[in-house]
């Protein structure tokens, strides 16, 4: 009995750390500011896939000329994936649909980009959308950006 109570106790003190632990990395992430939820699916196939699967939810974070995705669930401290501003083509814009709408929270919508080559997708909100393609477009001289995004 006394081993039973010991093991419950300790399986759920872990449970409470990991918990704590994940609303810690989370703060961590956004203490420097500029941080917005974003959903990607990376290497997307080129006629479009809109069956809901491959989508991961995570934390998109600026970082001078960069965005730094986390996965929310991940107890990881680095990015798992970094989107250079010179390297994001934007190819398009749309809704999610079928599948997708239960895949990505209700508000979001889907970009559509290349990144050195490679086709993503990246779903977020409306406010964040705009902050994203204005971060886009204010590349500094020089850097070509492409952002094409029909309406």
């Amino acid at each position: 009995m006394v081993l039973a109570l010991t093991v419950c106790g300790i399986v759920v003190a872990l449970v409470v750390v990991g918990l704590f632990v994940f609303g810690l990395r989370r703060r961590l992430i956004q203490r420097s500011g500029g941080t917005f939820d974003a959903s990607l699916r990376w290497d997307t196939p080129e006629e479009g896939d809109r069956n809901g699967k491959g989508w991961a939810y995570g934390v998109a974070r600026y970082n001078g000329d960069r965005v730094e995705w986390y996965r929310v669930f991940s107890y990881s401290p680095r990015p798992r994936r970094t989107l250079e501003r010179s390297a994001i083509e934007v190819a398009g814009r749309r809704v999610p649909e079928g599948e997708e709408e239960l895949a990505l929270l209700s508000d979001h919508v889907i970009l559509a980009c290349l990144h050195r080559g490679t086709r993503l997708e990246l779903a977020m909100s409306e406010d964040a959308l705009t902050g994203f393609l204005a971060w886009l477009e204010a590349a500094p001289p020089g850097q070509r950006v492409y952002v094409g995004v029909p309406s």
